[in-house]
């Protein structure tokens, strides 16, 4: 029998291929993901606008929860349940329909683990959230991708995708990176295409952004039927990126099989503290959600203002826009220019997205900075 070639061979310490353990060819495929950069190329610490976080910071009663004394020595609840009720009372779920994750990240890779693997496939549309992809592939099924309207979630592209082996559907809504929203009805009609034996997850990473009359119906999708999963995070608006918080709801018997493989103890102790004191402050969330609509329409203003360099930014309902550059200033090189001025924003061309920039909702300051420094580049490209 002819050896096989070794994938992992030449890399540091690997061992010869007798020896050394071969990987699964699906894992092969998997590209790491790329978190948004903080700092220059020379390593110089710039003003990070490239990750979506909340530039108002943290509740300061979560802030305080996170610092009041707790044992470490101790291992956190494993359900956090006192963190489930308090969402589950917040949004009107029983708490057992709720499962806690490290991050939604954690709950998008299980959702697809759960329910799909080799030979099936997992659906989701281009431009879509890049751990779509990792986690189709990390449990061996193959990634499927529907073709976008103009950047964004194309409803009927996404149906005319579904075949027999189809075993899940994600959708972010508002979408990661392009900010791309769609409605109560269209996901509804998303929902009333799918098989029941398709799961429809719902990322919801953004939605609390979205003015509550404009939300898309998911949470009310989720109690209603046995195969749609919603996905929501704390790293966003509630300014708690650093501590890996997510939920998910939906039927039980989709909150059991995620229960049964999700981490142990996968909220920490500090975590839940926080997620607790953050839920109990909805003053914190409403004040970022009207900042950021308030920066967000000044700033998607003041671009449209530039089209006749060919800055287009996208419609966004996110925290962020994306900007589309089709004229002599090049996305790359408007974002090596906006580092220049100490600014680092998220450059997509790994995503598909060469042509744009995605640049996060920040303070008044540093909305302002970015809208002169992306002037004075586009003028100095002509």
């Amino acid at each position: 029998m002819a050896d096989q070639q070794d994938p992992t061979a030449g890399l540091p310490g690997a061992a010869p291929v007798a020896q050394a353990p071969r990987p699964k060819d699906w894992i092969l495929g998997i590209h790491a993901y790329v978190p948004g950069k903080s700092a220059g190329k020379d390593g110089r610490p710039l003003v990070k606008l490239s990750a979506n976080e909340n530039p108002l910071g943290t509740s300061a009663q979560a802030l305080a929860a996170r610092a009041a004394p707790l044992a470490p020595s101790l291992y956190p609840d494993p359900d956090s349940k006192d963190l489930r009720a308090a969402l589950g009372r917040l949004h009107g779920i029983a708490p057992e329909r709720i499962v806690m994750g490290t991050g939604s990240d954690e709950l998008l890779n299980l959702a697809a683990q759960a329910f799909a693997g080799v030979g099936d496939e997992v659906l989701y549309v281009r431009y879509g959230f890049a751990v779509y992809d990792i986690a189709a592939r990390r449990c061996g099924a193959t990634p499927v991708v529907a073709p976008d309207r103009d950047y964004g979630t194309d409803v009927d592209a996404l149906l005319a995708c579904l075949t027999e082996r189809t075993r899940v559907v994600f959708l972010a809504n508002p979408n990661n990176p392009t900010g791309s929203y769609i409605g109560r009805s269209e996901v509804a009609r998303l929902h009333a295409g799918l098989r029941p034996d398709i799961l429809l997850v719902l990322d919801q990473a953004y939605a609390e952004y979205v003015a509550p009359e404009d939300g898309d119906g998911a949470l009310e999708l989720a109690a209603a039927h046995a195969n749609v999963l919603v996905t929501r995070t704390f790293s966003k608006i509630y300014g708690l990126a650093g501590e890996r918080i997510g939920w998910a709801t939906g039927a039980p018997a989709l909150v059991d099989m995620l229960n049964r493989i999700r981490g142990p103890f996968n909220v920490t102790s500090s975590g839940q503290a926080a997620g607790l004191a953050a839920v109990a402050d909805q003053a914190f969330v409403e004040a970022s959600r009207v900042h950021n609509a308030s920066e967000r329409a000044r700033f998607v203003a003041a671009l449209e203002a530039m089209g006749n360099h060919g800055l287009r930014p996208l419609p966004s309902e996110a925290n962020f826009v994306l900007i589309e550059f089709s004229g002599k200033l090049t996305a790359e090189a408007a974002y090596e220019g906006l580092m220049e001025h100490g600014y680092i924003t998220r450059w997509l061309p790994g995503q598909g997205l060469p042509q744009c920039l995605r640049v996060t909702i920040g303070t008044s300051e540093q909305m302002d900075a970015i809208l002169a420094a992306l002037r004075a580049l586009a003028e100095a490209a002509q």
